[in-house]
């Protein structure tokens, strides 16, 4: 797709210059160039991390990138940003090869190629994010850059304060050693002999949080990821998607480019790490 910023070819100085803030900023859908024009003056815009105060300022939208109040903000617009609520039996593939379903049911109707950041196994269900774009997937999904994901564990038997600690401290498993972030019961719920336990992790090993919580002594239940990075799933319904809000875009970008300058270029992830929790 040709992008909105491409220098005009009968235009030298475009070609040589680039374009004028403002203007990228009104193409992006941030504000009307005037609005852009008194953000800029009011040191609210930052090109390549630093603050930029000439309205007249030109950059280059295929190499540039911009925040505003801090929040980074998208200038390709060709990018797509979508989230599922992925039901239980789902596979998260865009072709499955045994014939289950799968994520062409809700990427059909769109026209942007799209792929899955991460994966959940068939029988976890909950936050997917999918889009076009792979730098964005990479840093989110690769768990050297430490972007976190919470869910929702519905396990057997009432857990205890020391098994919390536990999963805190870190437990050995088949493969290494692992650790969650954070845990907590949540108080309340779960049912007879039953208990709902929210887990943070970065890891992105094979069914890590189902092999956790067995290795501690609570098969599970029932698991639904709540949260990827600053993303919610909110009251999305199982099996809806839609486009993240420009809020929403904006926090996830801006988390992405905070975490590539301290990981550097990082080895690419080779299975589309997360996969199947």
């Amino acid at each position: 797709m040709t992008s909105d910023f491409a220098p005009d070819a009968g235009n030298p100085e475009a070609a040589v210059d680039g374009v004028r803030l403002q203007k990228v900023m009104a193409s992006a859908g941030v504000a009307s160039r005037r609005v852009s024009e008194e953000m800029i003056a009011a040191g609210r815009v930052r090109v390549n991390g630093k603050v930029v105060t000439e309205a007249g300022r030109r950059i280059h939208p295929e190499t540039d990138e911009i925040a505003v109040d801090n929040i980074a903000v998208q200038l390709d617009t060709s990018r797509r940003y979508l989230m599922l609520n992925k039901p239980v039996g789902v596979v998260s593939s865009m072709q499955d090869e045994s014939g289950r379903p799968d994520l062409r049911e809700f990427t059909k109707d769109y026209e942007e190629r799209l792929f899955n950041v991460g994966r959940l196994d068939a029988m976890t269900s909950g936050l997917l994010i999918l889009t076009n774009d792979g730098d964005l997937a990479h840093v989110l999904a690769h768990p050297s850059f430490g972007v976190t994901k919470t869910y929702i564990a519905k396990v057997e038997r009432r857990v205890t304060a020391q098994t919390i600690a536990a999963l805190q401290n870190g437990i050995e498993l088949e493969d290494g050693p692992i650790a969650a972030d954070k845990a907590r019961v949540l108080t309340g719920q779960g049912g007879d002999g039953f208990s709902l336990v929210e887990i943070t992790l970065h890891s992105g090993r094979n069914r890590i949080v189902r092999r956790m919580l067995d290795a501690v002594g609570h098969p599970v239940v029932d698991l639904v990821r709540r949260q990827f990075g600053p993303l919610n799933l909110g009251t999305l319904r199982a099996g809806a998607v839609r486009d993240l809000t420009k809020v929403e875009l904006g926090e996830l970008l801006t988390v992405s480019r905070a975490a590539r300058p301290a990981q550097g270029a990082a080895t690419p992830a080779s299975d589309n790490s997360d996969a199947a929790n």
